[in-house]
Parts: structure tokens; sequence; C-alpha cells
């Protein structure tokens, strides 16, 4: 199995709240927790997506020849890239990625796209689509006669939301700016993507930041936002249609209680499994003394799986 080039380790280690160190230790294991501390340590690997309504994945290919590419394999448009003399790190530099033909994306992040199963000219919904990597990507992949709805609560995201899709050329991204739950009912999608906000510790390769703000506290404040989300996310999807559901978290809170509570309330909702080559983890099927139901086909990826940032994720489809 491919997994993500091993990186160097950074100066600065993370700073683990002994509370923090206490449950990641009760979640993963003591082996888990060490693997969990070395790739904290280390710099997030760099991957790019080629955008390929402005040129072709070979093409693209031909025009780094200076740089090594090593293929993502759940996305054929995704690549780990490092330069031949490893001192190179400015990507955003390229003429490549000024031109739009690449996009700057963790090779993780590229999953829930792939796992929505988008055709061309299908309407989709990213309900928190700031900064723009999941909702660009899904731009690509739906074609010119399709539409993505790029909608971010957060005002101050818009700005690099609309310049990544005018950047990368693509004119079916519509930018709008409401909280999710306000979202007009009055017209269904046949895909929609709830990438929700989350307490983000399986992101600590990209920064330590998240790890040092986590508390018991903010995971259930990002649970009861999280529960809002998901439910208004599939009242917007048509009959037959897919919605994902997806963190950058760890917390059994945020991912598995939430999705077992929401299929519990919800006939019309069934998790369907996510087959991709990757190595991943096991489900957490139950948590402080709570069993959840219905999450034995997410996907749950740590860190030290494939050496990227930590997912979740889970393919919903809403029955006819």
């Amino acid at each position: 199995m491919v997994v993500a080039p091993r990186t160097e380790e950074k100066d600065t280690k993370p700073s683990f709240k002994d509370s923090f160190v206490d449950e990641y230790t009760e979640l993963l294991g003591e082996d888990g927790f060490a693997a969990y501390e070395d790739v904290a340590s280390r710099y997030a690997p760099k991957a790019i997506r080629v955008n390929t309504s402005k040129i072709s994945v070979s093409d693209l290919c031909g025009r780094l020849g200076d740089w090594s590419l090593t293929s993502v394999p759940w996305c054929e448009e995704g690549f780990w890239i490092q330069h031949g003399s490893e001192d190179r790190h400015d990507i955003g530099n390229l003429l490549e990625h000024i031109l739009g033909y690449v996009y700057v994306q963790s090779a993780a992040s590229m999953i829930p796209p792939v796992v929505m199963g988008v055709e061309e000219g299908m309407k989709v919904l990213d309900m928190c689509a700031a900064p723009g990597s999941k909702a660009t990507q899904l731009g690509q992949l739906i074609g010119e006669d399709g539409v993505v709805v790029a909608n971010d609560a957060n005002k101050g995201r818009l700005t690099p939301l609309g310049i990544n899709a005018q950047r990368l050329g693509l004119s079916n991204i519509v930018v709008t700016n409401m909280q999710g739950e306000e979202l007009p009912d009055d017209d269904l999608y046949d895909r929609v993507l709830v990438d929700a906000p989350c307490s983000g510790t399986g992101t600590m390769m990209k920064s330590h930041k998240s790890v040092e703000m986590w508390s018991p506290s903010l995971v259930g404040r990002m649970k009861g936002i999280q529960r809002v989300l998901i439910r208004k996310g599939f009242e917007l999807l048509r009959p037959g249609g897919v919605m994902v559901y997806s963190t950058c978290t760890l917390q059994p809170e945020e991912n598995e209680q939430v999705l077992s509570e929401f299929v519990e309330d919800k006939e019309m909702a069934s998790v369907e499994p996510i087959t991709l080559p990757l190595e991943r983890s096991d489900p957490v099927t139950s948590w402080k003394g709570d069993s959840y139901q219905g999450v034995e086909d997410v996907l749950r990826i740590h860190p030290s799986d494939n050496g990227t940032e930590g997912f979740f994720v889970a393919k919903i489809r809403k029955q006819v």
C-alpha cells in the first residue's frame, strides 16, 4: 500500500495537555498514541491536485520535471510532491500554480469528493466550503453543465474561496454566505457535502494549534454544530442522492456519535461502505459508556495509517 512520503521532523514539538494525553491514550492505545506523537512531530507531506479542467494529468507531470511526483492512490488527480533537491517547498510560487493548473491540497482532504461519486451535470452543495479545496475539486468533476453551491458561514473566508475558484477557471461554482442551517430548502441537490467544523485533532502535522486548543468543552460545542448541519444537509438532499459527512478530528463524539444519533432519527438514511486503496483504522463502536449503531461502514483514518491528516468520512444515501 502506497503511503505519504516520510517528512523531516519539526524544530518545535507539540505540547500536549495531560488531559489530552489521557484522552487519546484511551482512544488510540499506548502504541497508537506513540505513533500519533511521532506523526505530530513531522511536517505534513505536500500534495497537489491537478486541475483537469485546464490541463491533463500527463501534461502537468511533463511540466514539473524537477519535481518528484508520487501518485495519491485514492485520487487520480492527486500527487505528493517533493523537489529533487529537497530544498524547495514553495509550490505556491510555481507558474503552474499561478495559472490554476494545480491546487495545493492535503491528500486526505481529497477523499470526501471522491467518495461522493459525482457525475457531470450534477447539482452539488458544499455546505462549509471555504477555502475551497473540496469545492474546486467537485467543480472540476461535474463539468461545465453542473453547478456547485459553495457556502460558508464565515464571511471573512469567502475571499480565498472566490479567488481559488477564479484561479482554477471554474465558472460552475456559486459562492454563498449563510449559516448552514439557514440554507433555503426549496431546492434539492444530487450530492451534499457536510465537511463540518470540528476540533481538528487530525491536523497536527499542519499545525499544533488544534491539539493545544483542545478541550472537552470545545468538543461539546463542535458536536452541537455538527448535529445541526448533518440534519440540514440531509433535508437538502434529493431522494436517491448521496450526502458525505466528514471531519478532520479523531474525536468519537464528533464522528461516530453524531452519525449514530443521526441515522437512528432518519429512517431514510443508509450508511454505505467506502472502498478505497488506503489503510484505515476500525470505527469506534463504543466510547465512554455510549454505544454507537450504524457506524460499521464509515472510513476512519488516523494520521499514522497513511502518513496523512486524520479524517473521518461517512457516505449516506437518502432512500427513495
